[in-house]
């Protein structure tokens, strides 16, 4: 499988021919989207859910798929119908011959006043595990972990702490597209060898547009 890093939260896993894209949002390139077999969608916040970007994808491609929490669907079922699929905690499912699991329920907090909104996070292949706006915990291994790096919702102890618990082999970030070029370096430096430690797990950063090979 390869995994390529596109803007912010977006990524796009290829076998093959196939292709799944997550979280093609306002902050990834405009067309991360198009070229997928199947979207899916982690939760309804801008950053990860553009309706502009994934209509222009959807109309381009009358075989393209969306899977996505019940808020993000209804906002696209009416003018697709048939092709935008609700899913949740706990569903199992084949996606463009993916094998596909949602893990999650809820957004992390960002603030007690602030209603949380539903979020769901995908184990693709159950490799790759990409947690949209949530330390969720899958209750299984994973191999390579799709990781959060800053949000409002988070500071980095919990960053660390989460990746400690999960203790993938490796863990690639997400959720960047809010960090300068300076505090990625320092967020890089952190968890590396200088900073706290986080177990067993190799870090790294791809800028957009980079591939790794995942093994």
């Amino acid at each position: 499988m390869k995994l390529t890093k596109k803007g912010h939260a977006c990524v796009r896993l290829t076998e093959g021919e196939r292709t799944l894209v997550i979280d093609p949002g306002a902050f990834s390139e405009p067309d991360a989207a198009l070229g997928a077999d199947a979207l899916l969608i982690t939760h309804e916040h801008p950053d990860h859910f553009d309706e502009g970007r994934l209509r222009t994808a959807l109309e381009a491609d009358p075989g393209l798929l969306v899977h996505a929490p019940r808020a993000v669907a209804e906002r696209l079922d009416g003018a697709f119908p048939g092709r935008v699929r609700v899913v949740g905690q706990g569903d199992a499912l084949e996606i463009a011959g993916f094998s596909v699991e949602v893990h999650g329920e809820l957004h992390a907090v960002i603030h007690p006043d602030l209603p949380r909104v539903a979020n769901v996070g995908f184990l693709v292949d159950g490799a790759v595990f990409h947690p949209g706006d949530a330390f969720t915990l899958p209750g299984r291994p994973v191999e390579t972990l799709l990781l959060p790096l800053a949000a409002p919702w988070s500071k980095f102890s919990e960053v660390v702490d989460y990746v400690r618990e999960l203790a993938p082999r490796r863990a690639y970030a997400v959720h960047d597209g809010l960090l300068s070029d300076i505090g990625l370096t320092v967020y890089g430096r952190n968890l590396g060898p200088q900073g706290p430690g986080v177990g067993p797990t190799e870090y790294a950063r791809l800028a957009p547009g980079e591939s790794v090979a995942l093994a």
